[in-house]
């Protein structure tokens, strides 16, 4: 009964839908109001149901989902389960589905304790839906929410999911959400360094919500062969990507506020360096430090083995001095549209041992600093002391230039 009274509405709103996933004329339309839009609260894609129950009616349904994936405060999941929607799958990501696993930990397949659907990990012994996993479903829906940058690995997932759907001729639905990250910057990635936190040719800080990033990943013919994604976005309604937007729910263990999720552009580059980001503490990506900093910081922390976060955390049990970036004004930070590489400049300027600064072969807690950035230059750029405004210049054209590649893809102003 709730999925038929909504089948009119749907119908009448349907012409909006399709012009603004797929009309350009529509889209610079909308982006033209965005001063009006500003007013009006913020929908996510999973909270305007009357837009895509219809779509999912009679059809077996798999679903991409964290403890992101929500309808206001309730899991999608759970709520698409009451309705009767006929769910015959959930994928988890890094995490898993209800977002229990460590950073980088493998995550085994189980059964949902509270709808009995079967969890099928996406972060353990595959990376994707596998032939038999896609023939049990005729749509795909794929909801979490993103943080905008090229290291976090939902835009990874998205692309798995994507090329699974496309061998397979099935339709992915994505329910959009705000990217609260919405800026464009930091060099472009040299495809030589391409790792598992780096697979597209996009800066750091990339300014695309999932769906914008899927329309990308289908028209720059990123999937193998070119194949391309049947694909519907339920678009983010009254946003535009220059709005403030507080994530209802943390994306993952580690970003656990929001003081982290507008840090995190500039912060997780240092985990290709011997200072810690605060993992192993209440506080990650909002503090960091090292040992070694005694002398020239006042500011500490102790990183500890904390489960679900951080069990080995780099300089587990010792005392870090560096800087507290808690209290800052990280909104500011987000309206420049820069990330911030000063941090990175004074850390590596204060380090009385400059060897060890980039050397990731110290602890298997440390990542390469040339694959975090997307370029060999940079880590020789920081040991050099060229100037910001230098190393900026060195983005360039790449940055211009996707910028532009980036226009056409885009939903929001």
């Amino acid at each position: 009964m709730f999925i038929k009274g909504y089948v009119a509405l749907f119908i009448a709103l349907s012409a909006l839908l399709v012009a603004v996933t797929h009309d350009p004329r529509e889209l610079a339309a909308t982006r033209n109001a965005a001063p009006e839009i500003k007013r009006k609260p913020i929908l996510t894609g999973a909270d305007q149901t009357a837009l895509y129950l219809p779509l999912l009616k009679g059809k077996r349904v798999g679903i991409l989902a964290n403890p992101s994936t929500i309808i206001g405060k309730r899991s999608l999941v759970d709520s698409l389960h009451d309705l009767r929607v006929d769910v015959k799958e959930i994928f988890g990501p890094e995490h898993g589905f209800r977002g229990k696993a460590s950073n980088g930990a493998k995550v085994a397949d189980e059964i949902d304790s509270a709808t009995g659907i079967p969890i099928i990990s996406l972060y353990g012994h595959k990376r994707q839906p596998s032939k038999e996993d896609m023939d049990a479903i005729d749509i795909m829906i794929f909801d979490v929410q993103d943080v905008g940058c090229r290291f976090y690995t939902n835009i990874n997932v998205l692309r798995n999911i994507m090329e699974a759907c496309a061998e397979s001729g099935k339709e992915l639905l994505i329910l959009d959400r705000p990217d609260p990250n919405g800026y464009v910057d930091g060099p472009v990635l040299d495809m030589s360094l391409k790792s598992g936190i780096g697979q597209f040719p996009v800066p750091i800080v990339h300014g695309m919500t999932i769906g914008e990033f899927a329309r990308m990943i289908n028209g720059e013919g990123w999937l193998p062969s070119k194949e391309q994604c049947k694909l519907t976005v339920i678009p983010v309604k009254n946003y535009a990507h220059d709005m403030y937007y507080k994530l209802p729910v943390w994306p993952s263990p580690n970003l656990n506020s929001q003081q982290s999720i507008f840090l995190y552009p500039s912060l997780c580059l240092f985990e290709g360096t011997i200072i810690s980001q605060g993992r192993g503490t209440e506080m990650p990506f909002t503090v960091l430090g090292n040992p070694d900093l005694k002398n020239a910081f006042g500011f500490s922390f102790t990183p500890v083995s904390i489960p679900g976060m951080a069990e080995t955390p780099l300089h587990q049990d010792q005392a870090c001095y560096g800087l507290d970036l808690r209290t800052i004004d990280v909104d500011s930070l987000r309206k420049t549209g820069r990330i911030n590489i000063q941090w990175m400049m004074e850390l590596y300027k204060a380090y009385p041992y400059k060897e060890k600064f980039f050397d990731y072969h110290q602890s298997k807690e440390m990542g390469d600093i040339n694959k975090l950035a997307g370029t060999t230059a940079f880590k020789e750029q920081i040991a050099s002391g060229m100037s910001e405004a230098d190393i900026r210049k060195t983005w360039e054209p790449g940055l211009s230039n996707y910028k532009q590649r980036r226009e056409k893809y885009l939903l929001y102003p």
